[in-house]
């Protein structure tokens, strides 16, 4: 058997814009649904979504049969203890968010590799990952099929992003607009100008130092704006904002409704 090819990472190293969708509602019938839409890549949500190793392994499973679609798991935080956990279950493609300066990331490309090059715990006999040691040579193969993907979510990290972005073995970094307005003095305001002004920026940051940028934009517009800067993978959904807005204005089509909620804030960011 051979190791699955991480044909998300090889995109980006050919500048091929990846679009995605946000999966928070930690279930394999509705990560499954979202997998057949056609999307590039779904990242299932460990950082703010109710997910753990074994729900997430419920997920790339669901995923894995639709080939087109590759599956980006979000830690809840650059933990190397967890970040074994979610490869041995069968991730290549992580996200970690809050990274803030270089030494971080170069923790982080550590633990997504097994030694010498890394410090990722062996036992790929109990592993998914390596199919419990039916995958070929899976220890000699693994290391080149992984992608990290880091999170620049604060003043801190963009003060540091060209460095974080030059670091071997980072393969992008994923601007969270919403933290990222909060650390400038805006929270709630991830669309305020001087915010946005910072994203662009970065983004040209990323792409000098041969990186791939990436972001969540709920707002067509928006996420359009952020290819045409050079971002190149892109989030444009969430499950559960679509859901629920879907679901109102189902509901809205027979009448007004009390009480209604406010439109969430369509520059995402999370």
């Amino acid at each position: 058997m051979k190791i699955p090819r991480n044909t998300f990472r090889d995109a980006l190293k050919a500048g091929k814009p990846q679009i995605g969708c946000w999966v928070g509602f930690a279930s394999p019938d509705v990560a499954e649904a979202l997998a057949g839409c056609g999307f590039d890549w779904l990242l299932i949500d460990g950082e703010h979504a109710p997910n753990d190793p074994r729900s997430v392994l419920g997920q790339l499973r669901a995923i894995a049969p639709y080939g087109e679609t590759h599956a980006v798991v979000r830690a809840v935080e650059g933990n190397v203890a967890l970040v074994k956990q979610y490869l041995d279950v069968g991730a290549q493609t992580l996200l970690i968010p809050m990274i803030d300066t270089p030494e971080q990331a170069a923790l982080m490309v550590q633990a997504m590799r097994y030694p010498p090059e890394g410090i990722r715990g062996m036992g790929a006999a109990l592993a998914r990952a390596s199919r419990w040691n039916q995958v070929d040579d899976y220890l000699n193969q693994a290391n080149d099929q992984m992608c990290l993907l880091v999170q620049a979510e604060t003043v801190t990290a963009v003060s540091n992003l060209q460095a974080i972005a030059e670091t071997e073995g980072v393969d992008g970094v994923f601007f969270g607009p919403a933290d990222l307005s909060a650390s400038m003095g805006y929270r709630g305001q991830p669309g305020h100008p001087e915010v946005q002004k910072v994203i662009l920026e970065g983004i040209a940051t990323v792409r000098a130092a041969g990186k791939a940028a990436g972001i969540l934009a709920t707002d067509p517009a928006l996420a359009q704006q952020y290819l045409d800067a050079g971002a190149l993978f892109v989030a444009v959904g969430l499950d559960t904002s679509l859901l629920v807005k879907a679901a109102t204005a189902l509901r809205q089509g027979f009448g007004p409704v009390a009480g209604a909620a406010a439109e969430p804030p369509a520059s995402g960011g999370y």
